[in-house]
This record gives C-alpha cells, structure tokens and sequence, in this order.
C-alpha cells in the first residue's frame, strides 16, 4: 500500500493494525479476521475549513454529485474518484422538528427532531451506505454481490445492483423478512436464497460464500459501506445549521449506523470541523438484545480496541447452546450476533454512549405516535422514540435537550406491523377501521358521533 493515496484500509485490532490498499476488496483483515477501517490521509484531502462550505453544492443540483446527499460531502469519504462515485439520488432526507411527538416524551417544545431516512430511493438509510460500497466495487471491477438480510439491505443492494449491472443474490432466513422488503429485492432483479434459519445463520454462509466465489460482500462488514452512513450525520448537523445536537437516538440491529455515526464524529473532531461530540444512545429491542446484555449487564467496553473477545465467545457459545433465535417485531433489527459490535463499542467510547432495549409494545406505540404526527416509519425506526421516553423519563436525557431520532426506514417497509396494530386494537393508539352499513344515514351518523 502506498501512502501516497488519499485513503487505506486499516485493522481496527491494535494488536495487528494491518494496512491495504483501497484497490482490493475485504470484508475482514487477511491478517487476523478483524473488522477493516477506511482511513484517510487528510494532509492530501482538500477538506474545507468550515462545515458550512459543503452547502454551496445545494446550488448546483444538475450536478449528480452534488444532489446526492452521500457525495455532497465527498472529501469526507474520498477513496475512490469521481468517475467511480454510483448515484441513484440517495441522501434527499429531512429533519422534522415535532413538537407533537416530543409531547408524547414529555420533551419540551422546539427541542425533538426526527431524521427521517425513509425518503431514500429504496425507502430506507441503507442507500447512504449502497452508493458508497457500489461506488468502491466499481472500482474494484466486482462483476457480482451477496448480501444477507433482514430485508432493507437486500432491498438497496438490489437497486444499486441493478443500477451498476451486477449480477445480486440475496440470502434471507425462511419467514423473516418482511414482504414490503421482500418484494424489493425480487422486484430490482436479485437472485433470492431462503435458508432454513435466521439472519445469523445467513450472515455465516453469505461470508463463506463469498469467500469461496470471489463474490463483493454488501452487508455493513464492508466497511465502504459505513463510509457512506457517515453521512447521515453531516446531514442532521447541516439542518442544524452546522451545529451538532445534544443526543443522536438510533436503533441497535448489526450496528452498522451506530458504528458508522461515532466515526464520523471522531472524523469532524479530528479535523476541527466540530466543537463537540454529542452522546448517542442505542436502542435494542428485548427480543434482540445482545448489545444490551452484553455491555450493561457483562461490563463489555472498547478498552482503546482491546475489547474482551473471551466475554463475547462466551456469550455467544450460550445463544448457540439455548439455541436462542431472535424475535421482534422491528424485523430490521432482529440480531442476535451483530457483526459490528467492536466498532460500535468504539462509539460508545467516542460518544460517551448508552445502550437500552425495549419491547415490541412499546416501539409499536412509539410507531403509532410518530405516524400520527406526521411520518410514518418501520418497526424499528420507532425503537428510537420508545427508548427515548425511557431515557426522558428517568432523567438520562434532559427534556430541554436537543435530541435527533434516526428513523430508519418508510412505514411500507412492514405494513402487516401497522395494519395489525391498528385492525387488532394493540395498543392506546390504535385506529381501527369501522364498520358500517352501506346506508348513507348509518355512514353519517359513523362520522358525525363524538368519540
């Protein structure tokens, strides 16, 4: 590898710290099995001197580059050229400032604001990380992609596939993955593989197979991937007028965002392009929560990259003895081994971060608010605002805070989710349809009654 390069792939272990080109493609270090970092060599970036330069690129939206809310902030993530850099458009998100919902959280007004990811092309935030890891296949000369899901990820990975001329196939467990995701997947062209299993499972033999057919892996091992997720972040700090908030809440799953966040945070630091880093907090659901057992309950910490694998060996040897499969509602973050656990360690560190779970009738409550105010969203994007009540409640987050949700996903992602919730009567914010007499008197009278 030739220092001279603007950017180079780094073993996060600090006992091995092996450093490759960003001409090849690896999911994990050749030398000891770690996870990969992209690193950059600032001193030949042309990085600008303040956060607010980026948002003169606004002016310029026939410039594909520049209305791509990922390449928009392309010295930040500069590993490959231009003529590399794949754009469908991704990154034309919002921040909602909602005083509705934050009532809900007994937040004070003017303080909650939801980014919501859903606008992407494929209808979630997995297209920020797409545009970047297509962007490095491309570079690479990758013929053909895998990737195992809980359904988001096959979904942009097929779109993106399809965009760039790569042939994809897609690794799902038999019964979990939603159809809104699902249909995605099948939709944009990509081979589909039902395994008798959950994700884990397909998480194992998509690596082993990629492995064996030279295959260019798309799940958030790849750590172009969370190049591109990084940008979230400069996106909610650009809508806060080039300030960073308080608190970033962002769902738990395989940790890819939460990883992806505390890098980019140490990156604008670095570069004193940030005064401060805010705290995250991470949300598990109770069906899914590894990262929460392990880190509030086992002690397991970052340890300047020296984290305590014999803890996680231990833990995972007792899933696979109770034979443990994850189950939650909020599909998208049914994980019970997520293959980003080390990095998201490191962002607890980076961000003096916390860990919380909570259950399925909470994030479906949380979800049922946060549509009625204004944005519908998937399962586990609500996971945010129900650990977010928790947090206001006991003190954790103050209520004058300000605090930015990441919604991950659009509320079609997993429509059974919301239609049930609603037609069953769930929960306290159910909607159910009424039923009526086809007689216009009876409907009236069905509209014009006081609740």
């Amino acid at each position: 590898m030739s220092r001279a390069d603007t950017a180079f792939q780094k073993c996060i272990n600090p006992d091995c710290l092996a450093e490759f080109s960003c001409s090849e493609a690896f999911f994990n270090c050749p030398e000891c099995g770690e996870l990969l970092d992209i690193r950059y060599n600032w001193d030949k970036i042309e990085v600008p001197s303040k956060l607010s330069d980026f948002s003169k690129r606004w002016a310029m939206r026939n410039n594909r580059l520049d209305f791509s809310g990922v390449w928009r902030f392309r010295e930040l993530l500069s590993f490959c050229k231009d003529e590399h850099k794949v754009s469908i458009g991704e990154g034309q998100t919002i921040l909602q400032q909602n005083d509705n919902v934050a009532k809900y959280v007994k937040m004070k007004n003017g303080c909650l604001y939801l980014q919501y990811e859903g606008l992407n092309p494929s209808g979630s935030f997995k297209d920020n990380g797409m545009t970047a890891a297509f962007s490095h296949a491309k570079m690479v000369g990758a013929k053909s992609c895998a990737c195992a899901s809980t359904g988001n990820t096959s979904a942009s990975m097929a779109l993106y596939a399809h965009s760039c001329g790569l042939k994809s196939t897609v690794f799902i467990g038999s019964g979990r993955i939603a159809f809104g995701k699902l249909s995605q997947a099948m939709d944009y062209g990509a081979q589909t593989i039902q395994i008798a299993g959950d994700f884990d499972d397909c998480m194992r033999q998509v690596q082993d197979v990629c492995r064996q057919l030279g295959l260019y892996l798309l799940n958030s091992l790849n750590p172009f991937r969370l190049e591109g997720q990084k940008t979230i972040m400069y996106r909610i700090i650009e809508q806060f007028n080039w300030q960073v908030p308080d608190w970033i809440v962002v769902p738990g799953g395989n940790l890819g965002n939460s990883s992806a966040f505390g890098k980019a945070f140490a990156e604008l630091k670095e570069l004193g392009l940030i005064e401060k880093i805010p705290r995250i907090a991470i949300i598990n659901a109770t069906g899914a929560d590894t990262l929460t057992d392990l880190v509030n309950n086992k002690g397991l910490d970052w340890n300047g990259g020296r984290v305590n694998q014999e803890v996680i060996d231990e833990y995972y040897a007792d899933l696979m003895a109770r034979k443990f499969s994850p189950h939650t509602c909020a599909s998208a973050i049914e994980i019970s081994r997520p293959v980003n656990l080390k990095k998201c360690l490191r962002t607890l560190d980076i961000c003096n971060g916390i860990v919380r779970a909570v259950t399925d009738e909470e994030i479906c409550d949380a979800k049922a608010v946060i549509g009625k105010y204004g944005l519908g969203c998937e399962p586990a994007s609500a996971a945010t605002l129900a650990g977010l009540k928790y947090l206001i409640a006991d003190g954790t987050i103050g209520a004058d805070e300000k605090v930015a949700c990441v919604l991950t996903g659009h509320e079609l992602k997993d429509p059974n989710v919301t239609v049930n919730y609603h037609k069953e009567k769930q929960g306290e914010f159910s909607n159910p349809p009424i039923e009526a007499a086809n007689d216009i008197n009876e409907i009236i009278k069905l509209m014009t009654a006081k609740n």
